[in-house]
């Protein structure tokens, strides 16, 4: 049975006799690897070419995702629809960290993204019956949990800059009726965010409840 690609290791008689290939051998292979792996050709071509900073990159994501948003809004015909277009976004959001590696970026950006959506459309949310806006609320509440556990990793200085976004979210899910109540069932308490308090040990507490069924 073949191995996993994502499970291979390469062991260091390998790697040195990679090394000792030839140049032009080693551009041959890096070439033929790189047609292969998208994700790869946009990293190098970000940190070897790009002339754009991983600021100046944000603002374009921050641009684009305020746009997303309006669309959303304009267009909206039900919570299924928003959530499958918020899905869509913070995919959008991720390959633009992949790329540039901007890890403050995946949570101001995540951050921009479900303040611009429920301070357009929590009303509307609430206004359908709960199993019809279930899955779009459950993703809003995930989505901020996710963000909690990627705070944590960054640097203490980053919490000013975030601070009035994540006391907006945390206002606007405890103002809606449904956000607040499935923030309550999977162990989501907002005065994390409304106080900018995070546990220490808030990837373990996410763990944890994720091992209960929950959050899921």
């Amino acid at each position: 049975m073949f191995q996993k690609k994502s499970a291979m290791k390469l062991d260091n008689k390998f790697k040195e006799a990679i090394s000792n290939l030839p140049s032009n051998e080693k551009d041959k292979l890096l070439f033929r690897l790189l047609k292969k792996d998208s994700n790869l050709v946009n990293r190098l071509y970000f940190d070897l070419i790009d002339n754009k900073s991983i600021e100046s990159r944000r603002q374009e994501m921050e641009t684009h995702v305020l746009k997303q948003i309006n669309k959303m809004t304009n267009g909206y015909y039900s919570p299924g629809y928003l959530h499958m277009d918020m899905r869509y976004l913070s995919g959008e959001i991720t390959e633009h960290v992949r790329i540039t590696r901007d890890h403050f970026g995946e949570v101001s950006l995540n951050l921009l993204m479900l303040n611009g959506v429920l301070q357009s459309n929590s009303r509307k949310i609430a206004d359908e019956p709960y199993g019809k806006a279930y899955k779009c609320c459950m993703y809003i509440i995930t989505r901020t949990f996710k963000i909690l556990t990627l705070i944590n990793k960054l640097h203490e200085d980053y919490f000013i800059d975030l601070k009035n976004d994540l006391q907006s979210l945390g206002n606007q899910i405890s103002e809606n009726e449904y956000l607040i109540k499935l923030a309550i069932q999977n162990g989501l308490d907002v005065n994390w965010l409304i106080s900018v308090d995070i546990p220490d040990n808030i990837v373990q507490i996410h763990k944890d409840i994720r091992s209960q069924g929950f959050l899921k």
